[in-house]
Order: C-alpha cells, then sequence, then structure tokens
C-alpha cells in the first residue's frame, strides 16, 4: 500500500507537470548522507522525502550562509545545491566550498538551463548541473552516479567493459581485440555510456553531457545514434552489451 506520505509526493509531481515521486525503496546497511540547500520550502520537502524513501539522510537548509556552514563544518556523501538562494547564491556556495578543501559531489540544481548557465556552474566546482523542472527518476539517477563515482579518482585513459575497450589517448575501440571504427559522437557517446558502465543512463543525461544542450528529449537523435553504435559493437559479438532500460534510458553491462 502507498503511504499518505508517497500520495501527497505524487500529488505535488502532477501539480508541478515534470516531477514524479520516486517508489519506495529499501536500503540496507549505513545511510549516505546527503545534503540539500533550497529556499522553496515544498521542493525542499520534496527532494528530502523522495531521497529518504530511497534509503539517504538527507539534511536540509534553506538559505546559502547555512548551507555553506553545515558543508563546512559536516561531512556529506553528496550536495544538492539550488542555483538562486537567499544571502548566498550557489555558485558562492560552491566557490566557497571548494577554497575550504572540501570536495563533496555537488549536484546544482535550476531553472537557469541555457548552456553558459551550466558552463558557469560546473566551472564554479559542480559536478553536475539538473533543470527545473525535473523528473525524480532523473535526479535519483545523477545521485546514485554521483555517489558511485570514488573521492579523488583520477581519470582513466583505457575504460573496459567486458571484452570492449576503449583508449581515450589513441582514440582507439576494439572487442575481442578487433578494432571498431566509430564516428567522433560515437566515440563520446560510448565514451560516457563506459564511464558509467553498468549504471543506467537517461536520454536528458545523455543529451546534456554528449551533446552538450538541453532540448526535447523525444528527439530521436538518440536513438538513431544508439542504433548505430550497437550495430557496431554488439552485431558481430556474443554477449550483448547495450541495453535498452524501457522508458528510461540505456545501460553498457556485461550479462550476468
Amino acid at each position: 500500500m502507498v503511504s499518505a506520505g508517497l500520495q501527497r509526493m505524487d500529488i505535488i509531481g502532477r501539480r508541478r507537470g515534470d516531477i514524479r515521486a520516486p517508489h519506495p525503496i529499501i536500503c540496507l546497511g549505513d545511510e549516505m548522507r546527503i545534503l540539500v540547500i533550497e529556499d522553496d520550502a515544498e521542493m525542499a520537502a520534496y527532494i528530502a522525502k523522495g531521497l529518504r524513501q530511497s534509503g539517504y539522510f538527507v539534511m536540509v537548509a534553506e538559505d546559502g550562509s547555512d548551507g555553506l556552514f553545515h558543508a563546512v563544518r559536516e561531512t556529506y556523501d553528496l550536495a544538492i545545491v539550488d542555483r538562486m538562494l537567499p544571502g548566498l547564491d550557489g555558485l558562492s556556495v560552491v566557490q566557497a566550498l571548494r577554497s575550504a578543501g572540501k570536495q563533496t559531489p555537488v549536484l546544482f540544481l535550476s531553472a537557469m538551463g541555457e548552456v553558459k548557465d551550466r558552463v558557469d556552474g560546473l566551472r564554479a566546482g559542480g559536478d553536475d548541473y539538473l533543470i527545473k523542472p525535473f523528473a525524480f527518476s532523473e535526479l535519483l539517477a545523477r545521485v546514485e552516479a554521483l555517489l558511485r563515482r570514488p573521492a579523488g579518482q583520477e581519470s582513466e585513459t583505457l575504460l573496459r567493459v567486458a571484452d570492449l575497450e576503449l583508449d581515450l589517448r589513441t582514440h582507439r575501440v576494439t572487442r575481442s581485440g578487433r578494432p571498431i571504427d566509430l564516428q567522433p559522437r560515437e566515440f563520446r557517446l560510448l565514451q560516457y555510456l563506459m564511464e558509467h558502465k553498468g549504471q543506467v543512463v537517461t536520454r536528458t543525461m545523455m543529451l546534456e553531457h554528449v551533446w552538450d544542450c538541453h532540448f526535447d528529449v523525444q528527439t530521436n537523435v538518440i536513438d538513431v545514434h544508439i542504433s548505430r553504435l550497437r550495430q557496431k559493437i554488439d552485431k558481430d559479438f556474443d554477449p550483448p552489451l547495450l541495453h535498452t532500460i524501457r522508458g528510461t534510458g540505456y545501460s553498457l553491462r556485461a550479462t550476468s
């Protein structure tokens, strides 16, 4: 039975139009700690409720100054930061956090969705940028991706998934030792999928990180490139590595 709290969240999601509440997930083990810095009380409560239902410990700060105080004073596995905050804006919060030596992963939330806005957020020290309005499943996918990233991990130059290899220095792609010829966009798409191997990558994530744009996710540009990529890396090989996650996105992984 769905709880009254989740029913309330779903009502909020329908009213906002593009936000959807998550299904409850039970997570075992120690809780990951997430700091949410958001001045919209209803939005903050919605995000916190969903994350707690997904097994995370959540602390909410309602303005930039308070959020920075908690982020510096305490230890969090992730911070979700709104761009437009009273007192101290989100960019300033993250810049101050980095200046204090804190490497806490940061996911920016903002209605400011132009390319320059996203670039400013990433250059200020953010690790990812999600534009409002959003689907909760998208937020959760990005949270999970950031939390899976080992702290201080240096960039790899050779990516592997089963017998598929991609060399970032030589731009050489092989499977079972056989070279695979990819177009530049196909190479970037495969690189992004391999960097997130085993994870579900949504259409919006691919558009933002591979095409560096934010537009109608109903466009078929992703389907076309995924189809071409699948033909090249899976058609003559076994088992298939590129999997479609119906209604969500794609995942590059070896079958168990």
